[in-house]
Parts: structure tokens; sequence; C-alpha cells
């Protein structure tokens, strides 16, 4: 006897809706954290690498400053955990509070006060100029920064040279020179790290510059202001976070300059001109003592991160 199948009720709209729910066409199938895995998977390679070659040396050097790692003897085939041994040195260390005072004064002189100020005026003065002063002034201070650091530094090194340009050029009007490199060494590296690296301040006012509507510095004329007051209570308000970035970026520049003061004195004479990153190079490489010079280089570290704390506070967003 033959069994006839009848053929199954069809889905209701109750049923067929149930089905369907989730499947439309905006709609992502699957749990959260699957879709956020999915997301950043593709990240994962550039993530590991950056923390290898970025992260992992900044951990490494941590590390070694808390040995008596050296480039001659023993420790240098397998270095020993002396804990905070390094770092209480430093303090005992006349040459260390030399040269952060010295560090100090570089950054603040040459970067803070020196690029800063000197990149503001060029940027105005390259948007007031015409196009021939535009053209020369870019072009002289623009060169000293696209060019190599060690080239820079030998160029500034013929300077300011007991025999170089500057002293021959007071020669010519009847002036005496000076051994800039020897009796004012702190001068010469802080006025050729002004020269280097004027240009990229400039180029971030000029910027910055360009987004302060002309209309409120002409009402501000109409009204009476002068050129300086215009600048303290309109321009420099208008501009403020580009200068407090400025002022990190130059600053932690300026922090790890190393060839230009090297090139030039050696940080010398004697430790005249000893910065932190010359120390930390001569007690590692020259007198051998890594562990140690890793230690002034973590303390550099610390001292970028504290003054990048700062700035990007200063960035933050006033709230009424």
């Amino acid at each position: 006897m033959a069994v006839t199948r009848g053929a199954a009720p069809a889905a209701g709209p109750d049923q067929r809706s149930r089905r369907s729910r989730g499947r439309g066409p905006g709609a992502r199938p699957g749990h959260p954290f699957g879709r956020t895995f999915t997301r950043i998977l593709p990240l994962a390679p550039a993530v590991v690498l950056l923390g290898l070659f970025m992260a992992g040396p900044v951990v490494w050097s941590f590390y070694g400053s808390f040995t008596d790692a050296a480039l001659t003897g023993a420790a240098a085939r397998e270095s020993t955990w002396v804990g905070l041994d390094n770092y209480t040195g430093l303090f005992s260390d006349p040459n260390f509070p030399k040269s952060v005072w010295l560090t100090i004064v570089f950054v603040v002189a040459s970067a803070i006060v020196g690029q800063n100020i000197l990149g503001l005026a060029l940027a105005m003065l390259m948007r007031s100029a015409n196009r021939v002063v535009r053209s020369v002034v870019g072009t002289l201070v623009v060169t000293a920064w696209v060019l190599p650091e060690i080239v820079a530094a030998f160029a500034a090194y013929a300077f300011f040279h007991a025999d170089g340009t500057l002293n021959n050029v007071f020669g010519l009007v009847g002036l005496d020179g000076t051994n800039w490199l020897y009796d004012l060494p702190m001068l010469a590296v802080i006025l050729a790290n002004v020269w280097r690296g004027t240009a990229f301040s400039m180029m971030v006012y000029s910027a910055a510059l360009t987004a302060v509507p002309p209309d409120v510095t002409e009402a501000a004329t109409m009204d009476g202001a002068s050129g300086p007051k215009r600048l303290v209570y309109i321009t420099l308000p208008m501009i403020r976070r580009s200068i407090s970035t400025n002022f990190m970026l130059t600053t932690l520049q300026t922090l790890s300059v190393f060839t230009l003061i090297y090139v030039m004195t050696a940080g010398g004479p004697g430790t005249d001109s000893s910065t932190l990153p010359i120390l930390a190079y001569q007690e590692a490489f020259s007198f051998g003592r890594v562990g140690y010079g890793t230690a002034i280089a973590t303390i550099m570290l610390l001292i970028g991160a504290v003054f990048s704390v700062i700035y990007i506070r200063m960035l933050k967003p006033e709230v009424d």
C-alpha cells in the first residue's frame, strides 16, 4: 500500500521573520569578541615588529642599567646584577649634575627659546615679505635643516673654529676673534643647533599662521591695536596648540642631540660642553662602563617623558 507524504506546512510570517532575523544586509553575524579579533588580526605583525624594534631595546636598556655590563673584562662576557649601584653612583659623580645642568641650558636656550622665537619671527616674515625675500630666506634656512647632521656639524665646526669663517669675518672689520670652541663651547653649540633646527619651527608656525583669520587682525588694527598687541593678544592665543606641539617636538629632538656636539667639541674642553648624550657615550664606549652609561641614557628617557607629559597636558582642550 502506497503511503502518501503530505507537504510540509508553509512557514508562517512569524516563523519566517525569526529565521530572517539577523540576516539583513547590514547585520554582522558572530560574537562581538570574534569581530574585534578579526579587525585587529591584520595589525598584529606590525604591532609585534614595532614592539621588537622600539619597545624591545628600551626594555633591554632598562635592564642593562641594573648590571655591570662592560666592553672589556669578565663583565663583557657575563654581566652581573648590581641593583641600584649605577644610579646611586650617578649622584656621587661630579660630572653627572654638571651634565644635567648643561643639558637643560642647551635645550632651553637652543630649542625652547632660540628655535621657537626665531622660527616664529621667520614665519611672520615669510608671511608678509615679497616673493624674492621668501625664496632667499626659505632656501637659506631650510638648507641647514635638510643637510645630513654630520655635514651640518662639520660646517658649524668650520664656522666657529679659531681659524674659521667667523673669526675671518671679524678680522676683515677690524675686530679680534676668539677661540669659540674652547672659550665659549656651549654658546657655539647652542647657536649651531639653532641654525640647524629653526627651519622646522618656521614651517610649523607658517602652517599655523595660515589658520589665523585675517578679518580678526584687521578688526584689531582698526581698533588701534599695535603690532605687538596683535601678536600677544590675538595671534599667539590662536596658535597656542601649535606652539605647545612645536615645544614638545623641538625639546625631545634637542634632548638627544649627539653628533653636532661631538663633532664640534667632543664634550670639551674637559666637560664644559658634555651634555647627557655625550656623557652616556663616553662612559659606555670610551671608558667601557656600558651599564653605567645605560643608566645615564635611562635618566635621559625619564627626562624626555616628563617633558612629554607636561606638553601633552598643555595640549588638552580647555573646558569652561
